[in-house]
């Protein structure tokens, strides 16, 4: 029994929906920006031939594994079998999404983590939103997303970017917060305005921080992404959901092994370009 009236937190929630949706020209500029994003960078990986693709990823591996072996192998014989189950051209769009969400999200996720570490006020305020951010279940995101943005790819970027964000912010405040203040006090001795501080000093040093989050947020793009597949996100994440309603488990497994191979070379050699970036 409810000793209280139920709160009208839904209509609420409805009556602010409503309002923006009735904003002229609200969400067109980032509709059309997103739209134009994944557009235009999967027409740049498509017009890559296949084997062209496959001998360039695989030397950015060998690069960036400073010329060991492994990794290469693992790139090469991946995205052949990739290209041999024929998920090529769904690969590829999965890989255009989780790119545009992932630049997205390094784009303004790293401002508002120096922004954090900056400032005490503007820090308490952003961590509680995060904390919301991190802890909501990734399938709330898809109806805002559906509701502004309708069906498709760009609902699907959109969740992606506020899903995959908060790792970058949190990682670039922690990052510029654990710098050394003997270098700050140093470049304050020197006569360094902020900016100066900020770009040869602080970010440099927390670069490896900064890296980990960002590669946290690709991971975190790349799950959304398959899930935004049940708004129309097109991709590899589509034939998962679709061998899943059909009850194909080869279908499903195959998808699934193309993901993780996708998911595996994108976390390794980013996790490498970091420890290189940090050796250095």
């Amino acid at each position: 029994m409810n000793l209280l009236p139920k709160l009208p937190l839904a209509d609420g929630i409805d009556a602010i929906v409503n309002w923006l949706k009735s904003i002229d020209g609200l969400f067109d500029v980032p509709k059309a920006v997103i739209g134009f994003l994944v557009e235009y960078i999967s027409i740049g990986l498509s017009a890559i031939p296949e084997w062209l693709f496959i001998l360039l990823v695989t030397a950015l591996a060998w690069f960036a594994t400073k010329k060991r072996v492994g990794l290469p192998i693992f790139v090469f014989l991946g995205l052949f079998l990739i290209e041999n189950l024929g998920y090529w051209n769904d690969m590829l769009l999965t890989l255009s999404l989780v790119l545009t969400s992932a630049g997205v999200s390094v784009l303004f996720g790293v401002p508002i983590g120096i922004w954090m570490a900056k400032s005490k006020t503007t820090e308490n305020i952003i961590t509680p939103i995060l904390d919301f951010m991190q802890t909501m279940p990734a399938f709330v995101y898809l109806i805002p997303a559906v509701v502004f943005f309708g069906i498709g790819m760009v609902p699907g970027v959109i969740a992606s970017v506020i899903f995959a964000m908060p790792p970058t912010v949190r990682l670039t405040n922690l990052g510029i917060r654990q710098v050394s203040t003997e270098l700050i006090e140093a470049s304050d001795a020197f006569g360094s305005t902020p900016l100066q501080k900020l770009v040869k000093v602080q970010l440099p040093m927390a670069k490896k921080t900064i890296m980990a989050g960002v590669n946290q947020s690709i991971m975190l793009a790349l799950s959304m992404v398959v899930i935004a597949s049940m708004i129309g996100a097109s991709g590899l994440g589509t034939k998962v959901y679709y061998a899943v309603g059909r009850n194909d488990a080869g279908g499903g497994f195959e998808a699934g092994i193309a993901l993780v191979i996708l998911a595996i070379i994108l976390d390794r050699i980013t996790q490498s370009f970091n420890r290189q970036k940090g050796a250095a």
